[in-house]
């Protein structure tokens, strides 16, 4: 089974990208919507316990805890030992049923996959990039966002150029989302074709 790494920096399209791999019928693990259930469930206890005043109502405050742990990579590092391997776990039931199933290619979506090690998991990993300016210009467009938050968010992330470098596939989302689509399906013809091993090299998927 082809386990396909797909990351991007915030803004790129990545959550958009995800969703043309589940368009094609593709499995994808969200990592980041597993956080989210956590918050609401297993992570409650164990956050709360490290981080006074961020659950509420049995839930645990996203923003509330946000304001504790950015700039402040001590408490992240807390934070990411509480979650990670909760949200591993949840990653590897998802492949034992792929596996289960089937499944012959399915999609880890992990934003810090290549902070958080993630990478080594994967088969091969997609980056999805667009300009800096794009990339500004849709996450200050969002509710609630300001430029210090968003400099504080791309503090913690590896740069574009550098998650371009290590790829395997880059799509790209500047040129529009129906673009990217096609990138999409491409990469998806080239990932079922004969042959089952890593890719040695990135490419752009026309």
């Amino acid at each position: 089974m082809w386990i396909v790494g797909l990351t991007g920096s915030i803004g790129m399209g990545k959550s958009a990208t995800a969703s043309m791999f589940r368009g094609f019928g593709v499995p994808v693990h969200d990592a980041d919507a597993a956080v989210h259930r956590l918050y609401r469930g297993a992570a409650v206890a164990p956050v709360g316990a490290a981080f006074r005043g961020v659950v509420r109502g049995d839930v645990v405050d996203r923003p509330a805890l946000a304001a504790q742990v950015l700039g402040d990579p001590e408490a992240m590092a807390r934070l990411e030992a509480i979650v990670h391997p909760l949200v591993w776990a949840e990653e590897k039931a998802f492949l034992d049923r792929a596996r289960g199933m089937g499944t012959r290619l399915c999609v880890l979506d992990i934003p810090l996959l290549f902070e958080t090690g993630a990478a080594q998991r994967a088969h091969a990993v997609v980056v999805v990039s667009a300009p800096p300016e794009i990339q500004r210009q849709r996450v200050l467009d969002r509710p609630g966002m300001t430029e210090e938050k968003l400099e504080a968010i791309l503090a913690k992330q590896m740069p574009d150029m550098e998650k371009r470098r290590r790829a395997h596939f880059i799509i790209e989302t500047g040129r529009g989302f129906e673009a990217a689509r096609h990138q999409v399906a491409g990469l998806l013809r080239a990932l079922s074709g004969p042959g089952r091993r890593r890719p040695a090299e990135k490419q752009d998927v026309a």
